[in-house]
This record gives C-alpha cells, sequence and structure tokens, in this order.
C-alpha cells in the first residue's frame, strides 16, 4: 500500500497540516523540520497527491488525448508535438488508445473524463459525431486530423485534398497514367483522400482508367492490396497508398513477389512519419506536419479552457509533397 501524507507526519513528528506546507514548498516552516520531512517522505517512497490536490483547486492540469492508434507513428509524432506545448504550459497528458474501434474510443474517452481532464484532444476519431457533440459540450475539446461538424469543438487537421492532388499530379510528371490507390477505409482522413484522387485523376489524365481499392491504415490493408494486384494479369505503373504504414506493407509484398520498387511499380505513401525516411525504406510521401499540429491542438484546448470562445476555430495547415526514392518514371510496356 502506498504511503500517505499521514503516515509521513506520524513518522516524522510532526502535524499533518506542517507536512503538507512541506510538500506545498511553503516557506512558513523551519529549515530542520523541512528536511526532516522531505527525508522522511522519501525513505517511505511518498508522492505527492497531484490529482487530488489540483481537484481541490477546480483545476487537474490534466489534457486528455485519445489517439486512434498506437502501432502507427503518425500520433507518436502528434503527441511529441503536444508534450511540448503541454509542459511549456504546466500541463501534464493522460493518453489512451482507441484500438481503431468507435466502441473502444467511446470507453477510452469516459475514462479520460473519468480522470477528471480539463480538455480533450482526440485524434482521428472513429466515434459518432453525436457523441463527440455531448462531450464537447461538457468538456473543452480539440478534434485533430479530422473535420467533424461539432459546434463545440475546434479542429486541426493539414489539407488533405491538396496532398492527394500533388501526389497524382507527382506521379503523372513521372508518365504514369495507370495509378491505383489503396484508400484508408474507415479511418479518418481516407475520404477526402480518396476524392482528391479521383478529382485529380479525372481532370489531370481524363482518358485514363481510376480505380480505388478498400483499405486501411495498416501495414495488413497495404500487404492485402499488393496481394490483390499481384493476382490480376496487367500491374498498374503506379499505386498511392492512404498512408505509409500501408505503403510499407505494399512495398514489402511486391518485393517478396519480385516486383521491383520504383521501376516496376512507383509508390507513393502518406504522413511522412519516421518510417518513410528510413534508408532501406525511402518512401515518397506527403508531409503532414506532425508535431505542429499536436502544438496547435494543445493551444486551441488551452484556449478553450480559459476562455470557452462561442465560435469553433478550424485550423488548416499546409501539407507537401518529399520525394524520395520509390517514385521513378513509369516503366515501359
Amino acid at each position: 500500500m502506498l504511503p500517505t501524507l499521514d503516515d509521513v507526519a506520524r513518522e516524522a513528528g510532526v502535524s499533518r497540516s506542517l507536512a503538507s506546507l512541506v510538500m506545498q514548498g511553503s516557506d512558513k516552516v523551519g529549515a530542520m523540520r523541512r528536511a526532516r520531512v522531505l527525508e522522511v517522505a522519501d525513505r517511505l517512497g511518498y508522492r505527492p497527491n497531484v490529482m487530488a490536490r489540483s481537484l481541490a483547486a477546480g483545476r487537474s492540469n490534466t489534457l486528455g488525448v485519445m489517439l486512434d492508434d498506437l502501432h502507427n507513428s503518425f500520433y507518436a509524432e502528434i503527441a511529441d508535438g503536444m508534450y511540448e506545448a503541454a509542459e511549456a504550459a504546466g500541463y501534464r497528458l493522460l493518453l489512451t488508445s482507441g484500438l481503431r474501434r468507435p466502441l473502444m474510443q467511446e470507453r477510452s474517452l469516459d475514462m479520460l473524463l473519468e480522470h477528471r481532464t480539463d480538455g480533450l484532444i482526440v485524434i482521428s476519431p472513429r466515434v459518432h459525431t453525436n457523441a463527440l457533440g455531448r462531450l464537447a459540450a461538457a468538456v473543452p475539446m480539440v478534434v485533430v486530423a479530422d473535420p467533424v461538424d461539432v459546434a463545440d469543438a475546434d479542429v486541426v487537421l493539414t489539407d488533405e485534398l491538396a496532398g492527394a492532388w500533388a501526389v497524382v499530379e507527382h506521379l503523372v510528371s513521372l508518365s504514369h497514367r495507370h495509378i491505383v490507390h489503396v484508400d484508408g477505409g474507415e479511418g479518418a482522413g481516407s475520404v477526402r483522400r480518396r476524392t482528391s484522387y479521383l478529382a485529380a485523376m479525372a481532370e489531370l489524365v481524363p482518358h485514363a482508367p481510376a480505380r480505388v481499392i478498400r483499405g486501411e491504415f495498416t501495414e495488413s490493408g497495404g500487404r492485402a492490396a499488393a496481394e490483390l494486384l499481384l493476382s490480376e494479369p496487367i500491374l498498374p505503373t503506379a499505386v498511392f497508398t492512404a498512408n505509409d504504414l500501408s505503403a510499407a506493407g505494399l512495398i514489402d509484398t511486391l518485393d517478396r513477389a519480385g516486383v521491383r520498387v520504383p521501376a516496376d511499380v512507383s509508390v507513393v505513401g502518406y504522413d511522412n512519419t519516421s518510417l518513410s525516411a528510413l534508408g532501406r525504406m525511402s518512401l515518397t510521401t506527403i508531409d503532414q506536419p506532425r508535431a505542429e499540429m499536436g502544438r496547435r491542438a494543445v493551444a486551441l484546448v488551452l484556449h478553450r479552457i480559459e476562455r470557452r470562445p462561442p465560435e469553433r476555430v478550424l485550423e488548416t495547415l499546409k501539407p507537401s509533397l518529399v520525394v524520395r526514392h520509390t517514385t521513378a518514371p513509369a516503366r515501359q510496356p
């Protein structure tokens, strides 16, 4: 059982109120008794109940963060920016994952509320908009990477339409016409990337076939798409995957089948996670400014905590194309 403040006071031979003053850093306690209390606290392994203290003051100084998927470094890299901004503001983060499942996300959000977090940051939600609306009405909320229509929630995202368009434009500039898109299924951003791919194909190569393969934001989604393509008589010259994880699974499967990337098939991912920059991967991808997304999310939720603005904010950051070694001119027939 963890030692309490009462245990520390009893062992140090002082009152509970004096021990409490020591833990608060008060200058009303003499040096000898302060040293005695701190020595006992250290020996017993006492840790102040920061949550209880902050709740007594009406504020926990904690932000709850719900990530869609811990296996995807995209979310971890957003969290890096959040930690930086939260620490600078004197806040802590309490993180949980929704495991890409709506019900699990709802439970994770409930858990964060049970811990009395001052605000919520929800990254790539899969829960119903109505559920988010109820939460946003109760506690300051910011949603990241999904333009949800929730009146009381601010939103931080990147221009998905511009990002996907840049992918198609890049591949067309390399003389690709047979370009397939592996989408992200039910994941946040999937619809907008798919929509932009179809629009770009229609405008930039109107006589070329546009094709979407159902996928998901995972390596297994990329592997399944590659297996489908390998079962067909003709491979596309290029594949645009919904994210870097999907691209990794697709490239691995193509490689095992003897298909060369990019000599036989060019591949483009999305997110520019740390995975994409690895030497053996060197993936052409769309850079989303992940750390900046995290910093802006913290800034917005803190603003809501302090002021509760009457209108919601929608911040759209600009993505950019990062060209590496998985794209090359289209193979000749």
